[in-house]
């Protein structure tokens, strides 16, 4: 059985930092539109609005495999590629640079701030690592080989060509990866550490928290207290696995919160702007691997410090 043919390149260039939308015109069950604008309507009406389609067709903004404008008129054909630019809501910038620790031809490891998401994703487009990166450093290809939290700064490995992202990949999902994180938390002298916290997480989605539940574990948590100051601590944490808000999940149960976390132990509303000065405490401090493409060892370290704990 043959598979499906691979689409043609976009015809359009990045905006921001983001690719293009593509569309594969699907197959029309008894004839239901028998134009490009039907289907059009029918698709996308409900998001944006059927004045808007009908805008973005009169103004070429949809356009074909050759680049050129498509008319909404025009009669539909199964399995024809189109493409557009969505519309970016407008996003509030986050006032700190993403730094590069290292580049080469293969690999760009970027030092994320807080409050940058890695990766496009709901009302995160333009303000995320991803388009600012292959913005700044023109690397339009550049995709990260693994995600980092939003409010969670620190290393992120992210690839320059899109053939090589699977090799990457590959060494998160095998746990070939050694990744040191550190974090500022409450102090309690009752609790013996270093400890490995081994525990079952479910992320629902939707569901802003994700919860510890019975059954067998699938996260697994080694901490460490590296110094304590008063009523706080500096841990060094060190993930075997990769489940969602793991480390602060884990660090909850302990009775040892992160400081200014605003989903554990209790949900607090969401803000209207982000308050700046209070950055969750957590930082991916060391990514350690032998590179899948050139069998190199490397071993790379944030530039970054935690706010909360600071040189004296």
């Amino acid at each position: 059985m043959r598979g499906r043919a691979k689409p043609p390149a976009a015809p359009l260039p990045q905006r921001d930092g983001i690719d293009p939308v593509r569309v594969r015109l699907p197959e029309d069950p008894g004839g239901a539109w028998p134009t490009v604008r039907d289907h059009l309507l029918d698709r996308f009406a409900a998001a944006v609005g059927a004045r808007r389609v009908d805008a973005m067709l009169a103004e070429g903004l949809f356009v074909g495999a050759d680049g050129g404008p498509v008319d909404g008129d025009e009669p539909y054909t199964v399995g024809r590629f189109l493409w557009f630019h969505r519309d970016f809501a407008p996003e509030e910038p986050v006032p700190f640079p993403v730094g590069v620790v290292h580049r080469d031809a293969h690999l760009v490891i970027a030092d994320k701030p807080h409050f940058l998401a890695t990766t496009p994703r709901g009302r995160h487009i333009t303000q995320t690592v991803v388009a600012r990166l292959r913005r700044e450093l023109d690397l339009p290809e550049l995709q990260p080989a693994h995600r980092l939290d939003r409010l969670t700064a620190g290393l992120v490995l992210c690839v320059v060509r899109a053939g090589d992202r699977g090799a990457y990949q590959t060494l998160f999902r095998d746990r070939l990866v050694r990744k040191e994180y550190e974090a500022v938390a409450p102090y309690d002298p009752r609790l013996t550490l270093p400890r490995t916290v081994r525990s079952r997480i479910l992320k629902e989605r939707g569901v802003i928290a994700a919860r510890e539940e019975p059954g067998p574990a699938n996260s697994e948590s080694r901490v460490e207290l590296l110094e304590h100051r008063g009523a706080l601590g500096r841990y060094r944490l060190l993930p075997a696995t990769g489940r969602t808000h793991q480390l602060r999940v884990h660090m909850n149960a302990l009775g040892l919160p992160l400081v200014n976390d605003p989903v554990y132990p209790v949900v607090e509303p969401e803000p209207e702007h982000e308050d700046y000065a209070r950055p969750l405490q957590l930082l991916a401090k060391v990514l350690e691997f032998t590179d899948p493409v050139t069998g190199e060892p490397h071993r790379f370290e944030s530039g970054q410090r935690l706010s909360a704990w600071p040189d004296r």
